[in-house]
Formats: C-alpha cells, sequence, structure tokens
C-alpha cells in the first residue's frame, strides 16, 4: 500500500496535532468557565429545557444520557486534560488504535457540548472544529505515516473555509466587489482588538489593497492547495499570513488559528526536517478504515459543495448532527456604523429623571470610550459576541437577553464572572435598563484631546428600566414592579 501513505508529511502532521490540540484546549476552558451562566442548570437558556423540548436523534451526545452542571464540568475538564496530553504527545506513546482512541475522546466531548450549547454555540468556527478534530482521528500517530487520504480531506476542508468564505464576499455587499468594504470592517466588526484603531486609520489606498487581497487569497490561492508542492506549500503559506493579518486586526476566538493549523498540514517540511524516521506499514484494518471515512466524507460533501455553487449561498451550516461536513463564510454584509448594547443599572427602587445609572463593564465589547479594546482570542466571550447580534437587531436577543437582565438584578455570580466590571459590588441594582449607542473611532487628534479611543451617543432605547421586585420587609413604600 505504498499509495496509501504520505511519509515525508510526518512533521506537517505533528504540527496540525499540536496546533489542533491547542485549540482543543481553548475550546474546553472556554466551555468550562461560561457555561453556568449561559446554559446551566439555572443559566439563561438552561440544558435540560432544550433535552426535554427536542428528540435525541436531532442532537445526540453524552448529555442526552444525563445533564448535571458536575455533569458538564467534568465533561468540560476532562477534555482540558485529554487536550493537555495530547499537545504534550501522549498520543505517540500509544499504538496506533489507542491513539486513534484518544483523538476521538475531546471530538466526543465537545461534539456533545455543542449540541447543547444552542445559540451560544452557533458559531461557524464551532463546527470548524468538530470537522477538523473527526478527520484528525484518522490521521495516524506515531511511527505509522500519515495516510494520503485524509491529507486530501484537510485540503479540502480549508478549501471549503476559504473559497466559501470568498465567495459569500463576492455574492453579498457590493463594498466587496468595489474594495471598499474595510473602509468599515475595522471599526464595525463584531470584536475589535487593541489594534484595530490602528487598521481603520490606514490610508484608504491600504484598505483597497486589503479588500483586494483578501480576495485573491479566498477564490483562487485555494485552488493551489491541490497542486504538486512546492506551489501547496506557497498558498498554504500566503494563507497562514492572511490569517495571521486577521489576528492582529480583530477577535475571532479561534477561527484563524484553527485555519492556521489546517494551512500547516498542507506544508510539506521536509526540506527543513530532513528524511523521515522509520515509520511502520499501516495495518490493514487500519486502510479499511480511513478509505471508508473518505467515502463517507465525499458522500456528505455533495451538499457543502453544491451550497458553494448556489445562487442563495448559506453561510456556517451543517447537514448532519455530528458536524462531519460543513459550509463555512463570514461577513457577506458589512455594517456602516456600528451600534452597541449598554447595559445599565441603578440602585433608585423607581425609574425618574434624576435616577443614578451605573454602567455594566464588558470583557471584550466596546463600553467605556476611554478603554482600549483588548486581545482575548483564540479565547471566545460568548455573551460579548451575542451582545454584537443584539446590537444589529433585537431579535437575536428574545431568547437570552431577559434572563440575562433577570441573574444581573439578582445579583448572580456567574453572570457577573461573564463581565468585566460590576458597578454595583455592594448587592445587585433594584433596576436595569439598556440603550443602544453609535460607537466611532475617534481621530488622533481627538484621542489626544480626550483620552478617548472612542466616541458614542445614544440613539434610542433597547429596554426600558425593569425593576426588581422589593424584599418583604421594604414592601410598604412603593411598588418593586418593572416600569418596561
Amino acid at each position: 500500500m505504498d499509495w496509501f501513505t504520505a511519509d515525508g508529511y510526518w512533521l506537517s502532521r505533528l504540527i496540525f496535532q499540536r496546533a489542533l490540540a491547542a485549540v482543543y484546549l481553548v475550546a474546553f476552558l472556554s466551555a468550562v468557565l461560561q457555561f453556568r451562566a449561559l446554559i446551566g442548570e439555572r443559566g439563561m437558556l438552561p440544558v435540560p429545557e432544550l433535552l426535554r423540548r427536542t428528540p435525541w436523534r436531532a442532537a445526540p451526545g453524552l448529555f442526552r444520557l444525563h445533564y448535571s452542571d458536575r455533569f458538564f464540568a467534568a465533561v468540560a475538564w476532562l477534555g482540558c486534560a485529554v487536550s493537555a496530553a495530547l499537545i504534550a504527545g501522549l498520543d505517540g506513546l500509544l499504538p496506533l488504535w489507542g491513539g486513534m482512541l484518544l483523538w476521538a475522546l475531546p471530538w466526543v466531548l465537545y461534539l456533545s457540548i455543542v449540541q447543547v450549547g444552542q445559540v451560544w454555540y452557533g458559531f461557524g468556527w464551532e463546527s470548524l472544529l468538530l470537522e477538523t478534530g473527526f478527520l484528525a482521528v484518522f490521521l495516524g500517530t506515531g511511527d505509522t505515516a500519515p495516510p494520503v487520504l485524509v491529507l486530501w480531506l484537510l485540503r479540502w476542508l480549508l478549501f471549503r473555509v476559504e473559497f466559501g468564505a470568498g465567495l459569500i464576499k463576492m455574492r453579498g455587499d457590493a463594498c466587496w466587489r468595489e474594495l471598499t468594504c474595510l473602509d468599515f470592517h475595522h471599526e464595525t466588526q463584531p470584536m475589535p482588538g487593541p489594534l484595530s484603531w490602528f487598521f481603520h486609520h490606514l490610508p484608504r489606498p491600504v484598505h483597497r489593497a486589503e479588500a483586494a487581497a483578501n480576495h485573491v487569497t479566498q477564490l483562487l490561492v485555494p485552488f493551489l492547495l491541490f497542486t504538486p508542492q512546492p506551489v501547496a506549500s506557497a498558498a498554504a503559506g500566503l494563507m497562514v499570513l492572511t490569517q495571521l493579518w486577521l489576528v492582529l486586526s480583530g477577535n475571532f476566538a479561534w477561527l484563524n488559528w484553527l485555519t492556521i493549523a489546517l494551512a500547516l498540514s498542507v506544508v510539506d517540511w521536509t526540506p527543513l526536517a530532513g528524511p523521515p524516521p522509520p515509520q511502520a506499514a499501516p495495518p490493514l484494518w487500519y486502510g479499511v478504515a480511513v478509505i471508508a471515512v473518505t467515502a463517507l466524507v465525499l458522500g456528505l460533501s455533495y451538499r457543502p459543495a453544491r451550497n458553494l455553487v448556489a445562487r442563495r449561498q448559506a453561510m456556517n451550516r451543517s447537514y448532519d448532527p455530528l458536524h462531519l461536513v460543513n459550509t463555512y463564510g463570514a461577513f457577506g454584509s458589512i455594517s456602516r456604523i456600528r451600534l452597541e448594547v449598554v447595559v445599565e443599572g441603578s440602585a433608585d427602587p423607581v425609574a425618574h429623571e434624576g435616577a443614578e445609572w451605573r454602567e455594566y463593564g464588558f470583557r471584550g465589547k466596546p463600553g467605556d470610550p476611554r478603554r482600549l479594546p483588548r486581545l482575548f482570542a483564540p479565547y471566545h466571550l460568548r455573551l460579548d459576541w451575542m451582545m454584537w447580534f443584539a446590537a444589529l437587531s433585537p431579535a437575536y436577543a428574545r431568547s437570552w437577553f431577559g434572563p440575562f437582565v433577570e441573574r444581573l438584578l439578582a445579583g448572580d455570580r456567574d453572570t457577573l464572572r461573564l463581565l468585566g466590571r460590576n458597578p454595583f459590588p455592594e448587592g445587585p441594582p433594584r433596576q436595569v435598563r439598556a440603550r443602544v449607542f453609535r460607537y466611532r473611532f475617534t481621530g488622533l487628534r481627538e484621542l489626544r484631546a480626550t483620552g478617548c479611543w472612542w466616541h458614542r451617543t445614544h440613539v434610542r432605547e433597547f429596554l426600558r428600566p425593569v425593576s426588581r421586585p422589593l424584599p418583604p420587609e421594604r414592601k410598604g413604600g412603593g411598588t418593586g414592579r418593572g416600569t418596561g
């Protein structure tokens, strides 16, 4: 079976696997540190309620067998431990079947989490991690050479990620065709980073060059992934450079880093690594498994491939409950202005003109105009991202914003841990409201004069003041009901 393996790609596999394990670790940490407030038993969108109203086949996973917050935490912490072990190279010390089982474990664990994550886990990079992790199970470990078929499947996945993102842009907002989208995008993207202010103020010709380079990298370069070396390596290198540019310019969780990992699997490291170490011939059962998985993935690729050429291309859609083969894409349209939902609380029992309102601070999303945006990626701040969607349309927040406000009024510790600043350390507020502001980056002269990275102006109400009930000993004076 000489055709079956690619001995020279042993280092490509090693680099890819360690990078993937690091992404897994970040994903599991994100889950374990945020789940109680988001989807826990007392969270905004509790998992038990989801399980009661959906059938098993719609979202199979471990939590169909049992759910409790303690069990979820155990699953997430186990995922962290296995990911750390994979980073350390434990898979290489096991026999082939043992290494494959070790790689299958984080895939099963994270799939189970995504299946119950609801809107908090509706991002494209969740499916991308699952699809990549599934293929990694069959990539082989230790002294077994990587199989050619799985290496090609990884290229097919990378092609769909990049080409799908390029097509959705060309079919979407006219500013991508006019090369003007980046006049706005660095300012209006979901979660700007510490360099986004500087990227936004680059000269417009540079923005045009950025957009043009993006089209080249996403629409033309992906086809070169299927050419002989060293052309394929050069194509992957261009993708890595593009993704690093995105890492510098914003926070996109682990999307960019996972795409980089996929691109590194394409690179032929033989000139740097030298001859491969001794590698055993793959056993028959392994060859059969790889061929069967290849046939399965190719069969499931029909609908995602058809989506690429469809007039109404869908973004970030899964076509099977296990997220084995998916469609990808982002930012088919670009916002021209940045709107932010600012959440405030008041210790006053009733809303009135002179009430004092204090603003809640979020970890990643813009709030205080004097605060320079922070770098959080590859860590994923799920609440901050959904707040960006809520500003685009209240429909995105319909299922969770009310429960979020209720937990602020109750002073819920798990919810407050998701925030960057609690303005009521002495106890929960009596009222909470939310308002929409327009944010824009200040100019250099304005920054020097005010010390503000952002300028904001009030646009409209998002949620009228809502009150919590008065404690029993204080019910004699005034009402404790919501005002809106």
